[in-house]
């Protein structure tokens, strides 16, 4: 499995060559770098390391910032990982290349939804509510939560999972099988069709789609056009 590390830019829309407007997300991965590799005779697994994002040096601690000095890189805001089957080749400290990615693909986007705060049940869980009839208070209000079918008389208990009203948003999100409309190299930025989750500058993690992989896809890697005379290694996934 190949991925990356982007930032969400924001939504926008493009026209396809049949003229239907098409509404994608546009996410920047320029600053996404290789960090560390994970290999099964080591760790016990595989998966490619990636940060995203610099930080400057009076906002790292000592920890990141030691890490980051091995690979002559700044220390990184975001660090995730993503598991594949073959990590050989891969280079650390070396940009990841979008181009790995091509329109037509299907991607799933992993990111953190944006909080809502305390909210109530009709908002959090789509509840209906009360009848507006005079003399009822129920209005936006869970209704009775202690009564327990099953013949239990007079003995009440909430049940476990309960709908109520609490903190809403801020959850670990991934939604499946978005298409890649447009790949940007140059500026390294990939255009996805519908939407992802997060506001703005939400760091995102986007994997090769598990359910609709394209086969043979290949890790690609940003390197010194003046060393190789190319501008990315391919890398068997």
């Amino acid at each position: 499995m190949i991925g990356l590390l982007g930032k969400k830019i924001g939504m926008t829309q493009i026209f396809d060559e049949e003229g239907r407007q098409v509404p994608v997300t546009l996410i920047d991965a320029t600053s996404c770098h290789v960090t560390a590799l994970r290999k099964k005779d080591k760790e016990g697994y595989s998966a490619v390391q990636l940060g995203l994002d610099p930080l400057k040096e009076k906002h790292a601690n000592k920890a990141e910032l030691g890490a980051a000095k091995k690979l002559h890189l700044p220390a990184m805001r975001f660090v995730r990982e993503i598991r594949t089957d073959e990590v050989e080749g891969v280079d650390l400290a070396k940009a990841v290349d979008v181009s790995m990615f091509q329109p037509g693909d299907y991607v799933d986007v992993s990111g953190v939804s944006i909080g809502k705060g305390f909210q109530g049940v009709v908002k959090r869980h789509h509840f209906k509510g009360g009848y507006g009839a005079h003399g009822t208070k129920m209005g936006r209000e869970p209704g009775g939560i202690g009564s327990r079918a099953g013949g239990n008389g007079c003995r009440k208990k909430v049940r476990k999972g309960k709908r109520l009203p609490g903190h809403m948003g801020q959850d670990l999100i991934t939604v499946q099988n978005l298409a890649v409309v447009k790949v940007d190299s140059e500026q390294s930025i990939l255009a996805l069709r519908g939407a992802v989750p997060g506001a703005e500058g939400t760091c995102l993690v986007v994997r090769m789609a598990l359910k609709r992989p394209a086969k043979g896809r290949k890790w690609k890697l940003k390197t010194d056009a003046s060393q190789t005379g190319s501008e990315t290694a391919a890398v068997q996934s």
